[in-house]
């Protein structure tokens, strides 16, 4: 069975995320007996709700969810409505809300548009949460993108002091079409960890410290698909197309041709 689920995540692996659903659906008929493991594993792109409530939107994922139904970072209620729902203590509700202010001012910042949400739930030796941001372009029908931040924590507190530890996952898509170019997609998935102890000088402090935290991750990991994604695609590109017509490119090659013996005759004249 281990076997079964190291393959089932290293195809989840290589296929594009923005078909993460539809794949990781199927992955589950072929091996209904891995359903729960690849389910609580396996990242999915963020999806978008309304909270009937505040009428605010907000990103739900395996994290705010209880069966069937989402809670809501704004109004801390379920969506259906549950009775029983798991929520947050109210020490660590009232972080959560502080978490989710601190980040929206953070997603207006560096994404100028998007949604984010913040979830935090308790723990025996502290708390874990989440952090998600996505932002959409589609206002060019030619040129549409997704991407999807999902930044996992958990905090164990000591002496004045915290420790961290950080999982954080990038789902890119891109997808580029117009007459020159025709159509290229490009898209994947980065995932990458981290550890920090910080001082806490009280409890707000967490907010700083993880905040911090995801805003160093999030910069290293930009520099990565900057390079890796679309630094590698450019070069492949470069070598394997040109936006000129193969006339073009031959008159070009007859000119260099041409300069290049009249170079030649030149400086045999002048040799002699």
């Amino acid at each position: 069975m281990a076997d079964q689920l190291d393959c089932a995540l290293d195809l989840m692996r290589r296929l594009p995320p923005q078909n993460t659903e539809d794949n990781l659906a199927s992955l589950v008929d072929l091996a209904p007996h891995l359903a729960e493991e690849l389910l609580s594993t396996v990242d999915q792109p963020l999806r978008v709700q309304r909270c009937p409530k505040t009428g605010r939107d907000y990103l739900v994922c395996d994290y705010n969810r209880d069966g069937d139904a989402y809670r809501s970072p704004w109004s801390n209620e379920y969506d259906p409505p549950l009775v029983d729902g798991s929520v947050p203590s109210s020490a660590l509700r009232k972080l959560e809300v502080a978490a989710n202010e601190a980040f929206d001012t953070y997603r207006e910042m560096y994404y100028e548009g998007g949604i984010s949400s913040v979830y935090f739930w308790d723990m025996d030796a502290g708390f874990a949460g989440v952090v998600l941001i996505k932002k959409v372009n589609d206002a060019d029908a030619a040129i549409t993108g997704t991407w999807d931040s999902i930044h996992v924590f958990e905090t164990s507190e000591r002496s004045r002091s915290a420790h961290y530890k950080l999982t954080s996952t990038i789902m890119l898509y891109t997808k580029t079409e117009n007459s020159a170019l025709g159509q290229m997609n490009l898209s994947g998935s980065l995932t990458r960890q981290a550890e920090l102890t910080c001082v806490l000088d009280d409890y707000s402090a967490h907010i700083g410290n993880i905040g911090s935290m995801i805003e160093d991750m999030e910069s290293k990991m930009r520099n990565a698909l900057q390079q890796v994604y679309f630094g590698k695609t450019r070069d492949v590109i470069n070598d394997l197309r040109s936006l000129d017509s193969l006339d073009t490119i031959r008159q070009q090659s007859q000119m260099q041709k041409e300069l290049f013996t009249k170079l030649l005759e030149r400086r045999a004249t002048t040799d002699n």
